[in-house]
């Protein structure tokens, strides 16, 4: 099993972003695997896409030392670092529907020592929802921008405040609104200028993107590589 997966290690170090795991695609036994390799080398890893079936199949042992979060799909083996004492980053979602990503995107920074407000419930079909969080939302450097339908949230957004603004479209909508793709077009397409666009559901890409624009590490990154790489020799 150990030659099905090869973990990059030294990711954190070279890029400033971690190392995951999507769950997606691989079996209970190749993540259990992945899970119990990690814990022999005393490191961290997220986990993502960890649908709450396939973690019922993990062994007992897998199961016990992961921090699942059954709404993100998102798993946390071990010690989390310390947040910054204030938030860097906005989550602003279009509306209720939006959270599983906005909460894949949370954890994500999370993992990574980085605190995020969240705002929810505040698409643009009740503009007044959004005004009011206005001057909060514009305090922060970054803002993830989560919505799906007809994804106007992100041009509205983006042109009122200065931060940087990375839209997320997300799989939320019927009809034409088509898994996503009508707010990803509308991103792509938006006037606004000076938005970033992830894929459809992708918090987690969304995540690392607002992390490298602020040159954000895991305080504990060092000395988890060190570990990993001394458990490997």
């Amino acid at each position: 099993m150990a030659a099905d997966f090869r973990l990059d290690w030294d990711r954190l170090a070279r890029t400033g972003t971690s190392e995951a795991l999507l769950c997606d695609g691989k079996s209970a036994a190749q993540i259990d695997a992945i899970v119990q390799h990690v814990v022999a080398g005393a490191g961290r890893l997220l986990l993502t896409r960890l649908a709450a079936d396939k973690l019922a199949q993990l062994s007992s042992s897998a199961r016990a030392v992961l921090d699942y979060d059954a709404v993100s799909r998102t798993a946390v083996l071990g010690p989390l670092p310390p947040l910054r004492a204030r938030p860097r980053v906005a989550i602003v979602c279009g509306g209720t529907s939006d959270v599983p990503v906005a909460g894949e995107a949370e954890r994500t920074l999370r993992f990574a020592g980085e605190a995020a407000s969240r705002y929810v419930d505040v698409g643009v079909a009740g503009l007044w929802r959004l005004m009011e969080h206005l001057d909060d939302i514009r305090a922060h450097r970054v803002v993830l921008c989560i919505a799906g339908m007809e994804g106007a949230l992100f041009s509205v957004l983006t042109g009122l405040v200065a931060s940087a603004v990375i839209a997320v479209p997300t799989s939320v909508g019927y009809g034409v609104a088509a898994g996503g793709h009508a707010a990803l077009n509308a991103a792509l397409a938006s006037c606004a200028s000076g938005l970033a666009v992830v894929n459809i559901d992708n918090g987690f890409g969304a995540a690392h993107v607002a992390l490298r624009i602020l040159g954000a590490t895991a305080t504990t990154g060092d000395a988890t590589t060190a570990a990993a790489s001394d458990a490997r020799t």
